[in-house]
């Protein structure tokens, strides 16, 4: 593995040169430091450089995702990964970015230059500069929601194909066969899992996927308003909703257009934010763990820092019953019974 005198050697420089770039010394260029730290990236050094120092500061880099209150979706993740991360002595340090710092700086040399032995992705989509370059990094990183070929890379999610599968099965259970899908953004990889999931479970129901009723939207309200009046247009009994933000713009834009909700259309979130059993009606919804999915997000890193290779860490989805499903208006089914549903 490479050393200062190896990538002082390459660069023609002194060695004292070499480790002022490592370490952000103020007496040499940026041009210079830059230079040090994408070739000591080239070179391996950063693997070798923490195992020998025993660092234990980490990162959660966070792009596109809302995370500063308790209502928005990252916010538990960050409190299971900061949890974990104390009582292993680990230093947490939580970075928004945008594609504009993705552009201006390699992931491999941000993680150098920062001292940093590992990260953790939230809220990436699969076009980010970031993810393009962790395909090769060796730098331990976990990924939410992602998945990619690497031994230096895990991910850690919750099996949206069991979640999936439990909305549906609610749903034709209660006599729904007009089902619709509003999905999330097209770019991303949860958004592609949860479109599958939604045609397995609907054959394995031996029920029609309608393409009419199969739209993406975005992870916000608002994308409701394009879809809903398309769906009921089309014969929808029941909406499946990518998130519980897109479940709460559809029951209000139910709402505007007249509809009653569950009596003339179902509709389940996903997530089980705070916000769902607030709603009116309560959202039934597919519940993500959102503390236990940061606590092992934490845990895969750890194993991944200390030449673990894991994959991918899958929890199990919780079906939560509320309000906001019945059974289908043209065919009375039995009801329901609230309480929570395990696949």
């Amino acid at each position: 593995m490479a050393t200062i005198k190896d990538i002082a050697k390459k660069l023609g420089i002194a060695t004292s040169t070499v480790s002022k770039g490592l370490n952000g010394a103020k007496d040499i260029s940026e041009e210079t430091r830059q230079l040090v730290l994408d070739t000591a990236v080239e070179m391996g050094y950063a693997v070798k450089r923490v195992q020998r120092k025993g660092t234990h500061k980490v990162c959660i880099l966070i792009e596109n995702m809302e995370y500063n209150s308790i209502d928005q979706f990252g916010y538990e993740i960050i409190v299971g990964f900061k949890l974990a991360a104390a009582r292993r002595h680990f230093d947490v340090t939580v970075l928004p970015t945008n594609l504009n710092m993705q552009a201006e700086e390699k992931y491999d040399s941000f993680m150098l230059k920062n001292g940093f032995c590992g990260a953790f992705l939230l809220g990436f989509s699969l076009h980010d500069d970031y993810i393009a370059q962790v395909h090769k990094t060796s730098v331990p990183t976990v990924l939410f929601d992602n998945v990619i070929q690497n031994r230096h890379v895990g991910s850690v999610g919750t099996d949206g194909f069991e979640g999936i599968e439990l909305a549906v099965r609610l749903l034709a259970d209660g006599g729904h066969k007009r089902i619709a899908l509003l999905n999330g953004a097209k770019n991303s990889m949860v958004t592609k899992e949860r479109h599958d999931a939604f045609l397995e479970s609907m054959e394995r129901h031996k029920l029609t996927v309608d393409p009419a009723l199969v739209q993406n939207g975005w992870f916000v309200a608002d994308c409701a308003k394009q879809h809903v009046a398309h769906f009921l247009e089309h014969g929808a009994t029941a909406i499946v909703c990518a998130s519980d933000l897109i479940a709460s713009g559809v029951i209000a834009e139910l709402k505007r257009l007249g509809k009653r909700v569950p009596e003339d259309v179902s509709v389940i979130g996903f997530d089980d934010l705070p916000i769902a059993q607030h709603l009116c009606p309560a959202l039934t919804t597919v519940r993500q763990d959102r503390v236990s999915l940061g606590k092992s997000a934490f845990m895969l890193l750890e194993e991944l820092i200390g030449g673990v290779s894991i994959g991918k860490l899958l929890l199990r989805p919780e079906l939560i019953i509320r309000e906001s499903t019945g059974p289908c208006p043209e065919k009375e089914a039995p009801k329901i019974p609230q309480k929570s549903l395990y696949f």
